[in-house]
């Protein structure tokens, strides 16, 4: 099992959790868990929202980055974890953590 793997099946073991999608620079998804259409509806939507917010960290302060974006509705919490080749996504239930 590769570390990725390794990585996604320790996150998906947190109590709540109830998707991981690795999305790469283009929005594309490369690694999930969860069903096709499930996948490619978030995948787009939270790549979106993380690069406008991205974009807006730095027009407030060029020499700031985006590291983290948590995102909770009342049905779900979503976090997002960018990276420079990379976008991990993980969808979690918050009413059972």
């Amino acid at each position: 099992m590769s570390e990725v793997e390794e990585t996604i099946k320790r996150i998906m073991s947190h109590k709540g959790v109830t998707g991981v999608i690795v999305v790469n620079q283009e929005g594309i998804p490369i690694r999930t868990n969860l069903d096709n259409a499930t996948t490619v509806q978030y995948a787009g939507l939270i790549h979106a929202v993380a690069n406008k917010a991205k974009c807006t960290v730095r027009d407030l302060d060029p020499t700031n980055d985006l590291t983290f974006l948590r995102m909770r509705t009342t049905k779900h919490e979503i976090m997002v974890a960018p990276d420079k080749d990379y976008l991990l996504i993980v969808i979690q239930d918050p009413s059972q953590t």
